[in-house]
């Protein structure tokens, strides 16, 4: 129960956003992951982030906290940092340093913008890496400002996502050439290389520019949540012409409405008397109507709802460590089973453990917690 990645080492620089969730995905997977953190602190039980990890807390303006932040990098598999352009070279930690070093390190850069063009000093954040690729202009309602999608589309579909997937095709490589590499991933191309549908559908001047006017954006009644009698909602997904026959006899809703499943001018006319005809029955009620159906609708489930569900329950979809909702490690291996988490790790709680391991002697760290190298 060690996962695929055992015996893989990364170095985490400790950094917010998509930094700590693609280390996450990364112990999960059965890396060692170490954090080097600025400062000691009790674990956290809430910090989904930074369990199964390793810590040590060191000084990087002190010499000897530098020094051994250097050691640690020269022995591990994978650097991943996501500070502003040129922060790692201002510590001396820059890629040509640690390549120096270690030539089969594997150098990851994470940003929002990129380490270089106009905007890569400057600072941002989920909502504005959208903003700029186009595809927050496309999420929302008609008429209204567009709705940020929480940060899962930048920060973490456009960021931690591709950032896991450039260290494991460096490392592939690496097997191969036995040399490290940098890997530069951006927010800011991460979002568009996620978008090949829409920009197929852009080609195909099958997608407009206002809001609630495409098939994927809430414009289509088939495809599109809808309010209960109960004030819950319903997602409806029902694209194939077999899905939609089905959630129209199911619903109760005109057969004639297949005929112009697609006839955009009637959309608004369908949206109306959909939306009337689902308010007249509670979500519960829907849920047993559509039930085993291929009709396309899921009741729409807050955070308690979907950890209680039937189906996530059946598949583990979440645990609760010590009272703290998350998902479980994902996916799943049948040779190299995902470990169980450690806890979220206190930063500095394993320096001792680390440092030992790279051959420094107790006096040694008794120096440097006495000059603030260790913090």
């Amino acid at each position: 129960m060690n996962g695929p990645l055992q015996g893989i080492t990364v170095v985490e620089m400790a950094a917010l956003g998509p930094v700590p969730l693609a280390g996450q995905l990364l112990a999960d997977l059965g890396a060692e992951v170490i954090i080097i953190d600025r400062k000691s602190q009790p674990a956290d039980s809430t910090d989904i982030n930074r369990r199964g990890k390793r810590s040590v807390a060191l000084n990087l303006k002190h010499d000897e906290g530098l020094r051994a932040a250097k050691k640690l990098i020269a022995s591990a598999d994978i650097l991943l940092e996501g500070f502003r352009p040129g922060v790692m070279e201002k510590l001396g930690l820059g890629p040509q340093c640690c390549a120096e070093q270690n030539p089969s390190l594997i150098f990851a850069r994470m940003t929002g913008w990129g380490q270089q063009g106009p905007l890569s000093g400057v600072a941002g954040h989920d909502i504005n890496y959208l903003a700029l690729t186009g595809v927050l202009h496309a999420i929302g309602q008609q008429g209204q400002p567009p709705t940020p999608p929480l940060n899962i589309a930048a920060d973490y579909g456009g960021g931690a996502m591709f950032l896991v997937m450039g260290v494991l095709s460096a490392w592939i490589e690496r097997t191969s050439s036995g040399v490290g590499q940098v890997v530069d991933v951006a927010m800011i191309e991460g979002v568009p290389a996620m978008m090949g549908l829409i920009y197929t559908l852009l080609s195909r001047q099958s997608w407009v520019a206002e809001r609630e006017s495409n098939m994927l954006d809430g414009g289509a009644p088939y495809y599109r949540c809808y309010e209960t009698a109960d004030g819950k909602y319903l997602s409806v997904g029902a694209i194939e012409p077999q899905f939609f026959a089905e959630l129209l006899a199911l619903a109760g809703l005109p057969e004639s409405d297949r005929a112009v499943q697609n006839n955009q001018q009637r959309w608004p006319e369908m949206h109306q008397r959909y939306e009337a005809h689902f308010r007249t029955k509670t979500r519960a009620q829907w849920e047993a109507v559509f039930d085993g159906s291929d009709a396309c609708v899921a009741p729409v489930l807050n955070f308690e709802e979907a950890r209680d569900h039937p189906h996530n329950r059946a598949r583990d979809v979440f645990s609760s460590p010590q009272g703290v909702l998350q998902a479980r490690p994902v996916p799943g291996f049948d040779r190299t089973p995902l470990p169980a988490p450690r806890p979220p790790v206190g930063a500095g709680s394993s320096s001792t453990d680390v440092l030992t391991g790279l051959g420094y002697s107790k006096h040694e760290l008794n120096t440097m917690r006495d000059n603030g190298a260790l913090t």
